[in-house]
């Protein structure tokens, strides 16, 4: 593997939504959701979005290869609100993944416990021993060609959860620098975008959906 540089793609941030209590961003794939480790990986999603709305607090993040739906709190109150649903699992995540090969089946769930593999970090692992507990519901969308589009519902938020989880099935994403080898590494992105995110405002408790179009 080679030795990654970071260069996330400039422009200002995508609002999806934006009121007194809470702002949805459309992230882009190679972003970081937060600052990395060094002045290098200082850049980053919340970082462009502060210049603007110095109040924005984390809720919850993208891994740095992933696009699409994140939200983000914009007072302290939101923000615990927010982190319950998401802790509790109140909160409901569809993502979209091109993948190599077919699956078997159009619809299944993989429900297989993760940890880290300390060896290869950041790379995650199925562990049957010490790993958390972890299911991802899946669909097939479409076939294009040797690939596949899938939706996929996380039920857990395990760390690289659907990539690992894919991987698992025999049916790695494709262009994830981590998982994919071979001809489904040669894509220019990670194809997983987090196409809709549902959830209850934190002052209203309306429910509401957000959503971002798949880039690819």
């Amino acid at each position: 593997m080679s030795e990654f540089i970071y260069a996330p793609p400039p422009g200002a941030p995508r609002i999806l939504h934006l009121d007194d209590d809470l702002l949805v961003a459309d992230k882009d794939s190679g972003l970081l959701s937060v600052p990395g480790r060094g002045e290098d990986r200082a850049d980053c999603l919340i970082a462009r979005l502060r210049e603007e709305y110095p109040e924005v607090l984390l809720v919850h993040r993208l891994d740095l290869d992933t696009s699409g739906v994140i939200i983000f709190a914009l007072t302290q109150q939101a923000q615990a609100h927010l982190g319950r649903q998401f802790e509790e699992r109140k909160t409901q995540k569809r993502y979209i993944a091109r993948v190599q090969g077919h699956p078997e089946e159009q619809k299944g769930q993989v429900d297989l416990p993760l940890g880290v593999d300390w060896p290869n970090r950041p790379r995650q692992m199925v562990d049957p021993v010490n790993g958390r507990p972890s299911q991802t519901d899946w669909r097939v969308l479409r076939h294009d060609g040797d690939t596949t589009r899938m939706a996929l519902k996380p039920l857990t938020g395990r760390s690289h959860q659907l990539r690992v989880h894919m991987l698992a099935m025999g049916h790695p994403i494709l262009g994830d620098p981590l998982y994919a080898t071979g001809a489904a590494l040669n894509y220019p992105r990670l194809m997983l975008h987090a196409e809709e995110l549902r959830l209850r405002h934190p002052r209203t408790g309306a429910q509401m959906t957000f959503r971002s179009t798949a880039p690819f």
